[in-house]
């Protein structure tokens, strides 16, 4: 068993562990990276931890706070919730969530491995498409905060920049609607 997760919400502290993963402590990769840093995928999502993962997802998409909270930031975190759980489908395994770095401003919505490529996730949310896109919202401004980010997030878990890519998540949250997730796999480069 090994913990990918770890969200608080209202108070609670969720743990999501993961049973089916493989590899050990002391594989390491084709760069040196020690499987401890570099957790393994497992190689398949079954179908009744795919079930047991939607109905999660649905449960606590009802527990977030729904008043105290500005309506973007509430927003924000339904939309982290969701893109959590569509890559967890999609097979990354996600080990950090909202992580920042006491030196730079900003942080990162997601952190989580995909094969052996780290992927740092910026997760866009809105509710309607009549202003910007929510690509739009990932300016150059945001990509310069989110590498300085990165970079701070690399040295620490002493993994290559080479190893490591940024993505984007897209969340509509239109009325009536299920809401609709677009993934964009290197979004942007290091430079």
């Amino acid at each position: 068993m090994r913990c990918v997760a770890v969200l608080r919400i209202s108070g609670w502290k969720l743990i999501f562990c993961d049973y089916g993963a493989v590899g050990g402590a002391g594989n390491s990769d084709q760069n040196g990276v020690m499987a401890s840093t570099n957790p393994a995928i497992p190689s398949k999502v079954t179908p009744w931890a795919l079930a047991r993962m939607n109905w999660l997802e649905r449960w606590l998409l009802r527990l977030l706070p729904r008043e105290g909270l500005a309506e973007h930031l509430a927003m924000g975190r339904r939309g982290e919730m969701a893109a959590y759980f569509h890559l967890r489908r999609e097979g990354y395994t996600i080990v950090a969530q909202g992580w920042r770095s006491h030196i730079s401003p900003g942080d990162l919505d997601l952190v989580g491995w995909e094969d052996n490529r780290l992927c740092f996730v910026e997760v866009k949310a809105r509710s309607t498409r009549d202003t910007a896109t929510a690509e739009a919202a990932v300016d150059e401004d945001k990509r310069r905060t989110l590498r300085r980010l990165a970079r701070r997030y690399l040295k620490r878990a002493a993994v290559p920049e080479a190893a490591a890519r940024f993505d984007v998540v897209t969340i509509y949250f239109e009325q009536a609607r299920e809401p609709e997730i677009a993934l964009v796999r290197d979004a942007f480069g290091w430079k």
